[in-house]
């Protein structure tokens, strides 16, 4: 798509914003916290470039990074160098379609020259050979990739918690978690690290940090954004300040990629028309996972009040019943052990003596599994996907809390901390990992303590779209909306 597409599907919107809003715009001050619609305004316009901007970014970058810790191989020379390219593209009349804006990419999303640890100490540090899919449409297309961002030992914790890297802590409170496992992701948008970050996504690693870091994460159907390597459940999506920008970087992320054979057809969809009339849309609500914690109360009420507001709008909201069993999850839990075993056994005992003990001691689990129980699991896996398909069908969308309790302390693995129980609070998530619809978790609201509460937003397989119209309509009606973090 062209630069001078989307710069008109973005015109309406751009109109629209109170002169409030543009008075913020205005300021130098803020233009880390500016929306990747609104740079490519400015940078069309002329008032405003991609240098001054990167280096307002790379300020609240080295503000912040100390608290915060969200950021691996952060290359401020190599960005700035990126910048005064776009910026002589744009005063060429040669501009890519998202030049300019600054991005972070999540560490196992290769970037060539960058080794990929996986958050964990154990692994060589290799340079990757390329870019993948979603670093290479993104560098096409004139991105500024200012750092990677960090995440737990193979991606396998709800957490930033890791062996390789620093403790990545939650912009809304430091004493906190920013979830995982794309956790520096999460926090590098609360903090305004730049309007895009890509995560990935194989249980909820998307959504539950967007959910505690008050960002909106979109989880796309299977094969919508290709990504190597490929694996069962695993997608790379937009995490983002806002469901417009998420919209803006699926311009890119979803053109086609031959290193994905799992990946959808292509589709040119109109991903920045995000009207949608709510009157007569038939919404389930989905408040019990059927496994693991508790409802939080606060979230509890906080999912309640987005669904009057909704039947307010006109939508016709029915329940879903809970529908993920503890043999589907413990059958997965099976299948994830053993194939994590299966990367670490052959590793030296002084190598695997590096990995986060908590994960280590999770994958052990897996190692005396026989066939039969591996198979098991994975068969529950299939279970999960068709009982997800068959609860949601009969709705045009389907809302939930995203996880059952809000951020918990920074230094835990996982809500509980317990790798006997390390999947308790992903029964909201993880069965549309599983049947591939998309899902997006956008911000509902804060508890009485100011931590941000997400709300999930499920669609029929393929229909990333209409998640993001709904998501979209939803940001625009949310009554509960607060400044950003200061860190």
């Amino acid at each position: 798509m062209s630069a001078g597409r989307i710069r008109e599907r973005e015109s309406f919107a751009l109109s629209t914003q109170s002169s409030a809003h543009q008075s913020t715009r205005n300021s130098s001050a803020d233009l880390a916290d500016w929306s990747g619609s609104q740079l490519l305004e400015a940078y069309s316009r002329r008032t405003t470039s991609p240098v001054d901007v990167t280096k307002a970014v790379i300020a609240r970058i080295e503000a912040c990074e100390p608290q915060l810790q969200a950021l691996y191989a952060f290359d401020p020379e190599a960005a700035l160098n990126a910048a005064k390219e776009s910026e002589q593209r744009w005063m060429r009349g040669e501009a890519r379609a998202l030049d300019g804006i600054p991005a972070t990419i999540k560490e196992n999303i290769a970037t060539k020259g960058t080794p990929v640890p996986l958050g964990t100490a154990a692994r060589p540090l290799v340079p990757a050979a390329d870019d993948a899919p979603s670093a290479a449409r993104l560098r096409e297309d004139g991105v500024v990739i200012l750092a990677k961002t960090t995440m737990p030992d193979y991606g396998m914790l709800s957490s930033g918690l890791s062996s390789f890297h620093p403790l990545t802590r939650n912009p809304w409170d430091l004493s906190k978690n920013p979830g995982g496992s794309s956790a520096g992701a999460g926090a590098a948008a609360a903090a305004g690290y730049g309007p895009f970050h890509i995560g990935t996504d194989i249980g909820g690693s998307i959504r539950l940090p967007a959910a505690w870091c008050g960002v909106f994460g979109l989880k796309p159907s299977f094969g919508r954004i290709p990504i190597d390597p490929t694996y069962y459940g695993r997608v790379a999506g937009p995490m983002t300040r806002s469901v417009r920008d998420a919209a803006l970087m699926m311009t890119s992320l979803t053109r086609p990629d031959m290193r994905d054979a799992m990946s959808l057809p292509y589709q040119d969809l109109p991903w920045l028309d995000l009207n949608i009339d709510i009157k007569g849309l038939k919404i389930g609500i989905m408040m019990q996972a059927g496994i693991g914690m508790p409802l939080d109360p606060d979230i509890r009420a906080t999912v309640e009040r987005a669904a009057k507001l909704l039947a307010d709008a006109g939508a016709v909201i029915e329940e879903v019943p809970a529908f993920i069993t503890r043999e589907m999850l413990d059958g997965l839990d099976d299948f994830w052990r053993q194939r994590a075993w299966t990367d670490m056994a052959p590793l030296s005992d002084e190598e695997r003596g590096r990995i986060l003990p908590y994960i280590l001691q999770w994958a052990e689990g897996g190692k005396s599994l026989t066939g039969a129980e591996v198979y098991s699991g994975m068969n529950q896996m299939m279970v999960m996907r068709h009982a997800a398909v068959a609860a949601t069908h009969p709705f045009d969308f389907v809302i939930s809390p995203v996880a059952p309790c809000v951020a918990y302390p920074a230094e835990l693995a996982s809500p509980i901390h317990n790798p006997e129980e390390p999947f308790e609070h992903i029964g909201y998530t993880v069965a549309f990992n599983m049947s591939d619809q998309p899902a997006s978790s956008v911000n509902a609201g804060f508890t009485k303590a100011g931590l941000p509460i997400g709300l999930q937003i499920i669609g029929r397989r393929f229909d990333d779209l209409g998640v993001l119209r709904l998501s979209q309509a939803w940001e625009e009606m949310c009554p509960d909306k607060r400044p950003w973090p200061k860190v």
